[in-house]
């Protein structure tokens, strides 16, 4: 790897946290409320919005969408994993917890919770849609945020942005192969067709775009590149909100009748993140990994790329659907979650490092 490249990984991993991520929750909830209220308010509008789509993908989404996930991707330096000799295990261990574990988990909690102990409380027609919102949501492992959650429990930089790499690149080939088959065993409908447009359209043109501009900024040097990435680093954020207003927009009967929904929906989120973040970190203390790799292997394990999962719950199953909706709550309590996960690795690192 270049020297520049190894500039590049140190700032992309050494990112804190700006104002809006600080507090995405606090701008999540107001974006139920704006667009709760626009869809009341403005019923008409709201319905013309989404009327204006070319193959099922909604034209002002899709373009939110591009803005929202571009500049995360330019972040990513696919050359990172050259670094990851010596870490052989805790990227084992990351692509274990990611691929072999995290869907298939998530499959089984909404096959309990929400098709049984929950489906008397939730709208009948809607049980398939948010199981496949769930699915969604974990099949589609954290991209950018890692790099904060990281950098909050000091965890090797180097590791951080191969674990990133290596994910986005499995996504591009897993994504909907595993996202098709986990529907099928759930017994829902596959549309395949939009399954993989959704793909080619929020991941691999996306992928293809940010490599292309993150070399084409790093040829004209250091200074160029964090120039760029400190101007859009609000675009990302600001552009998730914009679309959440829209989606809350077509959700607003839903959640006003229905407020329990978003509860009950965030309990298999939640029993997820904390699952995967506990084994992902148990097991690299058991294959002897330090705790700088631990903390965000575990890490990674416990977040999702929830942009690219609204994304497609959009695409595939529409504004006004139980997916969109579940994939959301999964926004909603991004951050308070991750930070308490962060929270434990960095008072268990005693614990860890203590020889058996």
């Amino acid at each position: 790897m270049s020297v520049q490249c190894e500039v590049t990984g140190k700032r992309a991993a050494g990112a804190s946290m700006n104002f809006f991520e600080r507090y995405l929750t606090l701008w999540v909830a107001l974006c139920i409320v704006a667009g709760v209220l626009l869809g009341q308010g403005f019923p008409d509008a709201v319905k013309t919005i989404g009327t204006l789509e070319i193959a099922k993908v909604n034209l002002p989404v899709g373009a939110l969408i591009w803005v929202m996930i571009i500049p995360m991707l330019l972040k990513i330096d696919f050359a990172a994993w050259n670094q990851i000799r010596g870490h052989a295990r805790g990227i084992g261990v990351t692509l274990f917890v990611n691929w072999a574990v995290k869907p298939f988990s998530m499959a089984f909690l909404g096959w309990l919770f929400i098709r049984h102990w929950f489906a008397p409380y939730l709208p009948a027609g809607q049980l398939d849609s948010y199981v496949a919102g769930l699915i969604l949501l974990a099949a589609a492992p954290c991209t950018a945020m890692v790099f904060v959650w990281s950098r909050l429990t000091g965890g090797d930089p180097y590791f951080t942005l191969s674990q990133v790499a290596m994910n986005d690149l499995i996504m591009v080939f897993a994504f909907a192969p595993l996202v098709g088959l986990l529907l099928g065993v759930s017994s829902i409908s596959v549309p395949w067709a939009t399954l993989l447009t959704s793909v080619l359209l929020y991941i691999v043109i996306p992928v293809v775009i940010a490599q292309i501009w993150r070399k084409s900024l790093l040829r004209r040097g250091q200074a160029s590149f964090d120039s760029v990435m400190e101007r859009i680093q609000p675009w990302s954020i600001s552009a998730l909100l914009l679309t959440l207003v829209l989606l809350f927009a077509f959700q607003g009967d839903a959640i006003v009748k229905q407020p329990l929904v978003i509860v009950l929906l965030a309990i298999p989120i939640l029993i997820q993140v904390f699952f995967n973040s506990a084994l992902a970190y148990w097991l690299n203390k058991i294959v002897g990994e330090k705790h700088s790799i631990a903390c965000p292997s575990a890490l990674i394990g416990a977040s999702n790329f929830f942009e690219l999962a609204v994304a497609a719950a959009i695409s595939l199953f529409g504004f006004e659907s139980g997916a969109a909706l579940a994939t959301v709550v999964g926004v909603l309590i991004e951050v308070p979650v991750m930070l308490l996960v962060v929270g434990i690795v960095n008072r268990t690192q005693g614990w860890y490092e203590a020889k058996a």
